[in-house]
C-alpha cells in the first residue's frame, strides 16, 4: 500500500468537505461535548463536597472514585448495555443503540476523572482561602465558589483531561451506540470499521481530526496555565 497516496487521500477527503466523513465528526463532537456539559457541573460539586467534608464511609468512596479511573470504557459499555437492553431495568425507555445512550456512558466514564481531579485540586488549596471567605461572612456556596477559582486550572485540567478521554473511547460507544452510519458512528468507531474494510483513507482523515482535538486541548490546557502562571 502506498501510504503517501493514501495520506493523500485523506487530506483531500477533510478539505473536500466529504458529507459522510463530516458527519461522523458532527457526531463525535455533539455526543462528547452534550457529555461534558451534563458531567462538569455535577462532577465538581460532587470533587468540592468531597474534599471539604467529613462523614463515614468518605475514604471508602474516595478510593472507590479513584479506582474507577482505570476501570475499561468497554466494561462500562457493558453494564450500561445490559441495563439498557430490552430484558434490562431501563429497557423500556429504548435508548439502547441511541446517541443518549452513548452520552450516557461517556458521562459515566468522565464522572471518576472530574471528581478526583476536582478533588485533588481542592484538597491541595491553601486552606486559608477558605478560612478566609468563612471569616469575611461569605455563603457557603460563595465560599466554594471563591475556593474554586483558586484552583481554576486543577479544575480545567480535570475538564480538559475527561474530554480527551471520552472524545477518543471506543469500548462504550460501540457498546451501547452500535456503529449506525448517520445515527451513532463517531470518530472512533468509524476508524475501527474503515480500517477493518481496508480503508485507510478515510481512517487516517478522522484518526488526524481525533488527534488535532488532543492536540487543541493540551494546547489550551498548557497556554491557561502559562497565563495564570505569569501574573
Amino acid at each position: 500500500m502506498d501510504w503517501l497516496a493514501t495520506t493523500r487521500e485523506a487530506f483531500a477527503l477533510l478539505l473536500s468537505g466529504d458529507a459522510e466523513l463530516w458527519q461522523i465528526i458532527f457526531i463525535s463532537l455533539r455526543v462528547s461535548l452534550l457529555a461534558m456539559l451534563i458531567a462538569t457541573p455535577v462532577s465538581i460539586a460532587l470533587g468540592y463536597f468531597l474534599a471539604t467534608s467529613s462523614f463515614p464511609g468518605r475514604r471508602a468512596l474516595i478510593v472507590t472514585i479513584q479506582g474507577l479511573l482505570a476501570s475499561p470504557t468497554v466494561v462500562v459499555g457493558l453494564i450500561l448495555y445490559l441495563l439498557l437492553s430490552r430484558q434490562g431495568v431501563f429497557g423500556s425507555l429504548k435508548l439502547l443503540f441511541t446517541q443518549e445512550a452513548m452520552i450516557i456512558g461517556q458521562v459515566l466514564i468522565a464522572l471518576p476523572v472530574l471528581i478526583a481531579f476536582t478533588l485533588s485540586a481542592v484538597q491541595g488549596a491553601d486552606p486559608r482561602v477558605r478560612e478566609t471567605a468563612f471569616s469575611l461572612g461569605a455563603s457557603r456556596y460563595r465560599t466554594a465558589w471563591t475556593t474554586l477559582l483558586e484552583v481554576r486550572f486543577g479544575v480545567m485540567a480535570a475538564v480538559f483531561n475527561a474530554f480527551g478521554r471520552i472524545v477518543s473511547e471506543i469500548g462504550c460507544s460501540l457498546m451501547v451506540g452500535g456503529n449506525i452510519a448517520g445515527v451513532t458512528r463517531n470518530i472512533p468507531t468509524a476508524i475501527a470499521l474503515e480500517t477493518s474494510k481496508g480503508e485507510f483513507a478515510q481512517g487516517i482523515a478522522l484518526g488526524f481530526v481525533l488527534l488535532l482535538a488532543a492536540l487543541s486541548v493540551n494546547i489550551a490546557l498548557a497556554f491557561t496555565q502559562g497565563e495564570g502562571g505569569t501574573k
